[in-house]
């Protein structure tokens, strides 16, 4: 359920084989018009189903919707990465990917506490709007797989944005999976179990960011002391 994490303009190192996860490796500009509206609608889809998912997850009392709503923060994050900063230089790439990568990891321990929260109170959340959220969810990463499905053979990152967005949909599964187990045995437990598994998925590919990017930051500054340092610039 875990995607390695790349930083903004770094080759990904995998191609995600993995079923769901939290961070996929950011795509590179483009000059294709066609690709970057594709983007664009990729981020404006992720963004909304964040804010679906957030919202319905504090209504419905169902915290597995609160921590599939990390992965759609972490996708909606990655194609604002690619799009608005990409082509800045290395330390403004990095900084990028540590704030997104600490955003990450915070509301994965705020989907942590709220699983405790809810563990504690026994209430048991709705899990019709489970099943129905979850499946807008599916919808939304259906349409975005298809929308990429025509770049899925090109670079390694943009084939793994495309496998990002299909195998995000076994996230949305699992959820789905939740409401039924919520709705069967009338017991909020296989809502918490999916939501701790995920948001520990969460906190592990924020993590992953932020030291890549504070390794990247440190590889900058170290940069021009290097350069001074060199035989050649001695007089």
């Amino acid at each position: 359920m875990s995607k390695t994490c790349g930083l903004p303009g770094q080759p990904h190192a995998q191609p995600h084989g993995h079923p769901h996860g939290h961070a996929c490796a950011p795509l590179p500009a483009s000059d294709d018009p066609r690709y970057r509206r594709v983007l664009w609608a990729a981020l404006a889809i992720n963004a909304a189903m964040f804010a679906v998912e957030v919202l319905a997850g504090l209504r419905s009392g169902s915290v597995s919707l609160l921590a599939d709503a990390v992965d759609f923060f972490g996708d909606a994050a990655n194609y604002g990465v690619s799009l608005m900063v990409l082509g800045l230089p290395l330390v403004w790439r990095s900084r990028a990917a540590w704030v997104k990568g600490v955003s990450m990891g915070a509301f994965g321990i705020f989907v942590l506490l709220q699983a405790v929260l809810s563990a504690l109170s026994g209430d048991v959340p709705q899990a019709s709007t489970m099943g129905a959220v979850g499946a807008l969810a599916l919808a939304a990463n259906g349409a975005v797989a298809l929308m990429l499905l025509a770049w899925r053979d090109g670079d390694a990152n943009r084939r793994s944005a495309w496998l990002c967005s299909r195998n995000d949909a076994l996230g949305n599964l699992a959820v789905m999976a939740a409401a039924l187990g919520v709705f069967g045995t009338g017991s909020a437990w296989p809502d918490l179990a999916v939501a701790v598994v995920m948001a520990a998925l969460a906190l592990n590919a924020a993590l992953s960011v932020v030291r890549q990017a504070m390794a990247e930051l440190r590889q900058v500054n170290q940069a021009p002391a290097q350069r001074s340092e060199a035989p050649g610039d001695k007089a």
